[in-house]
């Protein structure tokens, strides 16, 4: 049997992430934030007091981070079973984010760790790159445009 994905792409603010949360909440799938991914990496480094240029060290971090979503009313975001979703949207959690997602290394580790959120009986995947580079065997794609 296939494992259904449906991937939900397109810019910020384009509702994406409402959409998604509601179908997957609904479907009773899994539900991939991609952005938190990075973002919660990030908050994972600065709770160890990694330097945002060891590379290694955030490598090393992404691949036993475990991460886990939860659809309330709201996403709930769980970083090593401790809830982190009012840390996403802080300023030094988002510059620290956009200084490790353009690290190549980095963003290998974190497809695979994406790729693993691909479990029965299906995800929704929403995020930039997710029905072309992490999931481009998606049996259902969705673009919003702005």
């Amino acid at each position: 049997m296939t494992m259904p994905v449906l991937t939900i792409d397109g810019p910020s603010g384009a509702g994406k992430g409402t959409v998604s949360r509601r179908i997957a909440k609904q479907l009773g799938w899994h539900y991939l934030d991609s952005g938190s991914i990075y973002r919660a990496l990030a908050i994972a480094i600065q709770l160890k007091g990694i330097a945002v240029d060891d590379v290694s060290a955030i490598v090393a971090t992404a691949a036993t981070m475990r991460l886990a979503f939860a659809l309330d009313d709201e996403l709930i975001v769980l970083l090593n079973d401790e809830d982190i979703t009012g840390q996403l949207p802080l300023e030094e959690t988002g510059n620290a984010a956009s200084k490790i997602a353009v690290l190549p290394e980095v963003r290998q580790a974190l497809l695979q760790k994406q790729r693993d959120f691909k479990q029965l009986p299906g995800l929704v995947a929403d995020g930039r790159d997710m029905g072309t580079v992490v999931f481009p065997e998606a049996s259902k794609k969705v673009f919003f445009n702005r």
